[in-house]
């Protein structure tokens, strides 16, 4: 059964994929590809009834098992398909689907599904960033509505997306967890303004976005008022899961790949060594991951099995992404803008731009000091 299924996904992408959308995977080097690539890509994904392979059929999944959707990942990976804009994909829909209102679902999720609308993540602030809970925007309640007042950072892809899931703080207690509420915005509402951060490999996908008294329908509120810190956990284990598995370390490997056909005689024993042992740990990673899926642990109802995942791919991601630094040597300090040049001139600024991409990898959707110790009081539960 699974060599029929595997074998219907290669003849789809081998029709789907054409070569603007194989490079557009390829030249990937950050959270996801060019977005003309993403909005083909995810529309022909969705004519197919493939754009949501994890979602429950009932909302418009795919059905398939842990198995299927592990192999559809893989082969999306190893056939350079481009990097969807997911955030609704990935996390909004799925908590959407978890706790979410039937009018919740009833208006959002078509429209995640069919990639009308684009979301991003309203979490982290200055101060704000792994402590999310010293959060600092306000939202006051006004009749039916809230007022939102303050800023955003690290906002991946708010200058694309038209609706964001944000945190806010509605009230004060001794303890912050307890104040906090969990609202979507819709990204058009006035008084909302999006900044550009330009990152160090050269890319545009943070930003910074400031609320200056923005009215926010109380509809739009997910869970209870000050109840947000609940949906924002069951949220990040979403995140945690999905956002850094196997397929995305097998994008990695493939360009690293590329680079050591570019320098095939000129890799020293020692560091051919090095990728060999690197391969292994991806392999063992994927078998990890596998079990983590049929054990249900990846469903987003278990912190311990996201946190697992979390800092075995990102911490694996990175050495990935330092390997083609060491095989590109001094290309990799070609100008990270080089995109259709000399071959080995145009490999090696990719292979800066990953390195510096994947540095944020064990930082973001919190910290891996954070899941150590998350993953530690587990095992000190069971061991006491």
């Amino acid at each position: 059964m699974l060599e029929d299924f595997t074998e219907e996904v290669r003849a789809f992408l081998d029709q789907e994929l054409t070569p603007e959308l194989r490079s557009a995977g390829q030249q990937t080097s950050g959270l996801y590809s060019e977005i003309p690539a993403c909005r083909v890509w995810h529309d022909r994904l969705y004519r197919k009834g493939w754009i949501a392979p994890a979602w429950p059929a009932e909302f418009g999944g795919t059905g398939w098992n842990y198995a299927q959707r592990f192999l559809f990942e893989r082969e999306c990976a190893l056939n350079d398909a481009p990097v969807l804009f997911a955030s609704g994909l990935r996390s909004i829909g799925p908590l959407i689907i978890a706790l979410g209102t039937l009018d919740h679902k009833e208006r959002y999720l078509p429209r995640i599904l069919s990639g009308d609308d684009l979301w991003c993540q309203g979490f982290s602030e200055t101060g704000a960033g792994s402590d999310l809970a010293a959060l600092q925007t306000r939202a006051i309640k006004d009749g039916e509505t809230y007022v939102v007042t303050g800023r955003k950072l690290w906002t991946t892809g708010a200058h694309l997306a038209n609706w964001m899931f944000a945190l806010v703080r509605t009230q004060r207690a001794s303890k912050p967890q307890d104040e906090i509420t969990f609202l979507l915005i819709d990204m058009a509402t006035p008084g909302i303004r999006t900044s550009p951060i330009i990152t160090l490999d050269g890319q545009h996908e943070f930003n910074e976005v400031v609320f200056d008294e923005v009215r926010v329908p109380a509809a739009n509120r997910m869970g209870a008022e000050n109840d947000g810190w609940a949906c924002a956990k069951h949220l990040m284990r979403f995140a945690r899961s999905n956002n850094t598995n196997s397929s995305v370390l097998r994008r990695s490997w493939r360009a690293l790949e590329r680079t050591l056909a570019l320098h095939a005689g000129t890799i020293e024993t020692g560091l051919r060594n090095r990728i060999t042992e690197i391969e292994i740990e991806l392999a063992s990673l994927e078998s990890l991951e596998l079990r983590l899926l049929e054990s249900g642990r990846l469903s987003g109802d278990d912190e311990v099995g996201a946190s697992l995942i979390k800092i075995a791919a990102t911490e694996l991601q990175q050495t990935i992404s330092e390997l083609m630094i060491d095989v590109a040597g001094p290309y990799a300090i070609a100008s990270t803008s080089l995109r259709d040049s000399n071959s080995l001139l145009a490999n090696g600024s990719y292979s800066g731009r990953k390195y510096f991409a994947t540095r944020a990898a064990s930082i973001y959707s919190g910290t891996n000091e954070i899941h150590r110790s998350l993953i530690a009081r587990h095992l000190g539960k069971i061991a006491f």
